[in-house]
């Protein structure tokens, strides 16, 4: 039994597909662990994305392409156990799915069924339509993802806009609808000009999902740790940050770090007699 079943508050590809129909505005965050998983559940999120951003936001690496399938699954397992409400979508990691559609069946069904994913996300455009094709055949939803790929930084050469030029503009657009002819439900669309994702939204019949590509999708992305506030230095133009929490959990921290050396904590009040 899967862990939505009876739960009519609970989202599916189905209900965020509905949305773009009904004009429904569609909020996603990533989420790594348990702990934030609990909070994200209770705030009327639609989307969770486990996403391989987990390499830059939890392991320290400088880009997402040291991320494994063992990382992945981690830290899909742990959200998966105590999520209910939003759909729960899982990056596949580089080189997991890249090499032929079977590899990438292989470890789409391991996110599935041993990470507890509801749907996996893949980057890139037409040269995936052979992957996105067996995974749907297989009952495995697609989330697909273009713009800033940052699997491929390598080859992009940094965290820049992407879709400037109209030759761009319109591989981009190509790449969109092959990927929906192919059956992903959604699309991210990752640090492309705002009328570009106009455009792409207006044709495709599934929705966008967007970060740093402005207000014409039908939806929104962000990192948790980004619109917290955790990293006080971060500041692209595409964040807004709800929160300072990195300010607050360093006070915190160098509160406790003070009144343990004062002996002031613990006191009695905190103590067993």
């Amino acid at each position: 039994m899967s862990r939505h079943h009876g739960k009519e508050a609970s989202n599916s590809v189905i209900t965020i597909q509905k949305a773009k129909h009904e004009g429904r505005k569609l909020s996603m965050v990533t989420c790594y662990d348990a702990s934030f998983a609990r909070l994200v559940d209770r705030s009327g999120i639609d989307i969770v994305l486990v996403g391989d951003s987990l390499g830059n936001v939890i392991m320290g690496h400088e880009d997402t392409t040291q991320v494994t399938m063992n990382d992945m699954l981690h830290h899909s397992k742990a959200v998966s156990r105590v999520l209910r409400k939003p759909l729960l979508c899982v990056d596949m990691p580089f080189l997991s799915y890249q090499i032929s559609p079977e590899q990438a069946l292989d470890n789409a069904g391991r996110l599935i069924q041993q990470g507890g994913a509801q749907c996996v996300k893949l980057e890139g455009g037409r040269n995936l339509v052979p992957q996105v094709k067996k995974l749907v055949q297989a009952g495995i939803p697609v989330m697909g993802h273009l713009g800033l790929t940052p699997q491929k930084i390598n080859t992009l050469g940094g965290y820049r806009i992407q879709g400037r030029e109209e030759e761009q503009q319109k591989e981009l657009i190509a790449d969109a609808k092959a990927l929906e002819d192919a059956g992903v439900f959604a699309l991210v669309l990752e640090l492309v000009p705002s009328e570009l994702a106009k455009t792409v939204t207006d044709t495709l019949s599934i929705p966008t999902i967007g970060i740093g590509a402005g207000g014409h999708c039908d939806g929104q992305v962000l990192v948790l740790q980004d619109l917290l506030g955790f990293d006080e230095g971060f500041e692209p133009k595409f964040l807004k940050k709800y929160a300072n929490l990195g300010a607050l959990i360093s006070e915190s921290l160098a509160r406790f770090d003070q009144e343990v050396k004062d002996g002031v904590f613990p006191s009695a009040d905190h103590s067993f007699l």
